[in-house]
C-alpha cells in the first residue's frame, strides 16, 4: 500500500537552510571582510552541485553499458542523459566568466586566508576524471605525492575501486567490440574499406598529376602531402602497426573498437546506426567541453594571478594547461575524423545488411 504523500514546504524540500547558510567568508572571521570572498565561495559550491549531477547521470549511463548486453531503448536514454551533462558542461565554462567580475586586486583582498584549499582538493572532480577514464598512471602529477593523497581514507578507497573497475571508456570499448556487422556473410568491411581508401588516394594522385593548372612544384607538394595522408591509414591498414600505437602510448582505443566506431561513422546514416553514432558524438562533445573548461579555467588563472604559485601548490598556470592537453579520455574518438572518406566512395552495403541495418519489417497480406 502506498504511503500518503505528506505536504512540504519549499524551503524544507530544498534544504535551504543547510545550503544558504553555508557560505562562511574566511576573511570575515579574521575581520579584514573581502566583498568578492561571498561570489568566490558560491560559485564554487555551485560547481560542486554540477559535478554532483554530472555523476548522478555519468553512473547511470555506466549502469546500462555494465551489463554487457546494451539495451535499444538504453542507448537513446543514455544519449539523452550525455546531452544533459553536455549542457551542464556549457555552464560550467560560462561560470568563469562570472567568476572573472573578481578583478586581481580584488582576489589578493582574500586568497591568502584560502591557503591550502585549492581546487585540487575537489574529491567530486577526481571521482569524474577516474570515472570517465583517466588513469593514475596517465596523470601530471603537480606534486611529488599521489593526487588522492590530499583525501580522506574513504574517499581514496572510493578512489581505489573506481580505477580497478571499469571506467565509462573501458565500457564503451567493450561496447564497440560486440558491434555486429564488421563481417556480414561475404562482406568484410575492414577490407571493403581499405579497397575504397587505396581507389581514392590512386584517384586524387592521378588527378594530381593530370592538372595542367598548377606548376610541377606545386604537383610535387600536393603528392608530398598526399603521402602523409596515406600515413594516416596505417594504424587502421595494420593491426600491428595499431597495436605498436597503443603500446606506446598513441592510441588508447583497441582496434576492432575503433573499426567498429569508423563503421558507425561511415554509415551513420543507416536507421540502426543513427543512435550509435549520436552516442559517440555526445561523448565526443562531453571530452571536447571538459577541454574547453580546462583552457578556460587555466586562462582564468593566468589573468588572476599570471605566474603565482597555486593556492595547493601547484605551478598554477601551466599545470592547468598541461592538463587541458593531456587529460582527454576520448581523443581516439576524434581521431575517426582522419579515417572518414566521402559517401561517394563507401563501398556498397550487401541488400541483406542494408535490410538489417533498416529497422525492416514485412506485414502480411490479409
Amino acid at each position: 500500500m502506498d504511503k500518503e504523500l505528506s505536504s512540504i514546504h519549499y524551503d524544507q524540500y530544498l534544504q535551504l537552510g543547510k545550503i544558504l547558510e553555508a557560505q562562511k567568508m574566511r576573511s570575515k572571521e579574521f575581520k579584514e571582510p573581502a566583498h568578492d570572498e561571498m561570489l568566490f565561495i558560491i560559485v564554487h559550491q555551485v560547481y560542486e552541485l554540477w559535478f554532483k549531477e554530472i555523476i548522478y547521470d555519468l553512473s547511470s549511463v555506466m549502469e546500462m553499458f555494465s551489463e554487457g548486453v546494451v539495451q535499444e531503448a538504453d542507448i537513446g536514454i543514455a544519449i539523452s542523459r550525455l546531452d544533459r551533462i553536455v549542457k551542464i558542461q556549457k555552464i560550467l565554462v560560462d561560470q568563469i566568466d562570472i567568476i572573472e567580475t573578481i578583478t586581481p586586486l580584488d582576489f589578493l583582498d582574500f586568497r591568502n586566508y584560502l591557503l591550502p584549499a585549492s581546487g585540487f582538493q575537489s574529491f567530486q572532480f577526481r571521482e569524474l576524471e577516474v570515472s570517465l577514464g583517466l588513469k593514475r598512471e596517465n596523470r601530471i602529477s603537480y606534486t611529488q605525492c599521489a593526487y588522492s593523497g590530499v583525501f580522506s581514507e574513504k574517499e581514496q578507497a572510493i578512489l581505489n575501486k573506481l580505477e580497478e573497475g571499469d571506467s565509462m571508456f573501458d565500457l564503451v570499448e567493450k561496447w564497440l567490440e560486440r558491434t555486429p556487422f564488421l563481417q556480414f556473410e561475404n562482406f568484410d568491411f575492414i577490407e571493403e574499406y581499405k579497397k575504397a581508401v587505396k581507389n581514392m588516394l590512386t584517384m586524387e594522385e592521378e588527378g594530381i598529376h593530370k592538372a595542367d593548372y598548377i606548376s610541377e612544384h606545386e604537383k610535387n607538394l600536393r603528392i608530398k602531402m598526399l603521402g602523409e595522408t596515406k600515413t594516416y591509414f596505417s594504424s587502421i591498414f595494420d593491426i600491428e602497426s595499431h597495436e605498436r600505437k597503443l603500446a606506446e602510448g598513441k592510441l588508447k582505443l583497441s582496434y576492432k573498437a575503433t573499426v567498429s566506431a569508423l563503421l558507425i561513422n561511415l554509415y551513420r546514416d543507416e536507421p540502426l546506426l543513427r543512435q550509435p553514432f549520436m552516442f559517440l558524438q555526445k561523448l565526443i562533445d562531453m571530452d571536447e567541453l571538459f577541454t574547453t573548461w580546462r583552457n578556460r579555467h587555466a586562462q582564468m588563472v593566468l589573468r588572476t594571478l599570471g605566474q603565482k604559485i597555486g593556492t595547493g601548490g601547484s605551478s598554477g598556470y601551466d599545470y592547468l594547461k598541461d592538463t587541458a592537453d593531456k587529460h582527454r579520455i576520448f581523443y581516439d574518438l576524434h581521431n575517426i575524423s582522419t579515417l572518414l572518406i566521402p559517401r561517394s566512395a563507401l563501398p556498397e552495403l550487401p541488400e541483406e545488411l542494408k535490410e538489417k541495418l533498416n529497422f525492416s519489417f514485412s506485414q502480411k497480406k490479409k
